[in-house]
């Protein structure tokens, strides 16, 4: 009897090695295969242009911005927190009036194509910006704002056109739209990870300015997007009857926008996103006042933002394996509760509550960067999803972009 248990011990042993290792080979082939398949479904170029526009130029390319701008404004702009803040206000202009970026995107075609030219005139403008930025020496302030409002234009726009493309295809492909808005969360969300960590070495050995210069690579691959997007021309596009499509786009929304189902959820996105506060620039300041904060190194700043993205990513998974075939209604309810509480993580910082409960300020700020970029992806995925399906064929990127 001993002798039999001692000759199948080692077969159930072999047994679950290969499990095991099966499970491991699946866990690595399986997200392989899900890309494979959107390239299949869409088109490889499609894929392509996900990856660079979300992943490589607003991820990686918008964290290493961002705390490059940061820097920038308060060590070689010499900027209050206040100012800053307004300055970061007037670059985001470009992204308040998306719509108009979708809108000439869907009516004016340029030599026959609607996404292409616009990649293109996207990644041009980042390039020209960036360079301005990372070679003149004594920039003045007012020009370092319309440089950096010029390359937020760029990735506005290249995010318009890039949506508009996903848009139209969650219509012609109704059930990968979820799929598709899972890859572009992910691009951007391990873009992301990756750019705010190595974002404070970069700051420290380069500069702000030397990081701008870098930034002239991602606008570049979005130049190349513009190149590569497989597109069908439109024929016998009529210039004469552009104010007229600009008409008809106008009565199509606002068409659509009057139906219940349509309005409500739009009338809820607005309220949701308008109500919650935006304290990031105060807070950066913060986190380097070596008085009233932390007093955190670059590399620090860096590597505590790069846990927002690991949050999103979670978040993301959690969408797409576990909640993406439930009621948008219970998702948002759960969402935007777990939203208002994740808000007092920054209050409790603040006011250093948490050093009279032991925890240290490092963890505290890790803690509430996660929590909060965990919750707001749940959030966010099932209305980016919602949007795509709303949005009437032929006016995809506007409407998109409105929403």
């Amino acid at each position: 009897m001993g002798e039999e248990m001692n000759l199948e011990a080692p077969g159930e042993a072999k047994e679950e090695n290969e499990s095991q290792k099966g499970r491991c080979c699946e866990c690595f082939w399986t997200p392989i295969d899900w890309i494979k398949m959107l390239a299949t479904e869409m088109h490889w170029t499609f894929v392509f242009g996900v990856v660079v526009v979300y992943g490589i130029s607003q991820g990686l390319g918008g964290a290493l911005v961002r705390i490059g701008t940061e820097y920038y404004m308060k060590d070689v702009q010499k900027v209050q927190p206040s100012e800053s803040q307004v300055y970061s206000g007037i670059t985001l202009i470009p992204w308040i009036v998306k719509p108009l970026w979708g809108l000439l995107t869907d009516v004016l075609p340029i030599y026959g194509y609607r996404r292409r030219p616009y990649f293109i005139l996207a990644g041009f403008l980042g390039v020209t910006s960036m360079l301005v930025l990372s070679l003149h020496q004594n920039l003045h302030l007012v020009l370092a704002v319309l440089s950096l409002t010029a390359a937020s234009a760029g990735i506005a726009i290249a995010d318009v056109t890039i949506d508009a493309c996903v848009a139209h295809n969650s219509i012609s492909h109704p059930s990968l739209a979820s799929d598709m808005q899972s890859l572009c969360s992910l691009c951007a969300a391990i873009g992301a990870l990756v750019g705010y960590s190595i974002s404070g070495i970069f700051v420290h050995l380069i500069g702000p300015k030397g990081v701008y210069g870098l930034m002239t690579i991602p606008s570049g691959l979005v130049f190349l997007v513009g190149i590569l997007l497989n597109e069908p021309q439109v024929p016998d596009c009529n210039y004469k009857q552009v104010n007229q499509k600009f008409l008809d786009a106008g009565k199509a929304m606002w068409t659509t926008l009057k139906f219940p189902h349509v309005w409500r959820p739009c009338l809820y996105m607005y309220l949701s996103f308008a109500l919650s506060l935006n304290i990031h620039e105060g807070l950066f300041y913060w986190y380097t006042d070596s008085k009233a904060g932390p007093a955190f190194s670059q590399e620090t700043v860096g590597y505590i933002l790069s846990v927002g993205p690991v949050g999103s990513i979670l978040g993301t998974i959690l969408y797409q394996n576990s909640l993406k075939d439930c009621p948008f209604r219970d998702i948002l309810f759960w969402a935007q509760l777990l939203s208002g509480l994740s808000g007092m993580l920054d209050l409790m910082l603040v006011l250093r509550l948490n050093l009279a409960f032991g925890i240290p300020d490092f963890v505290a700020i890790v803690i509430d960067e996660g929590v909060s970029r965990l919750v707001g992806q749940m959030k966010r995925m099932p209305l980016l999803v919602l949007s795509s399906r709303l949005c009437p064929r032929g006016i995809e990127g506007t409407f998109f972009a409105l929403l």
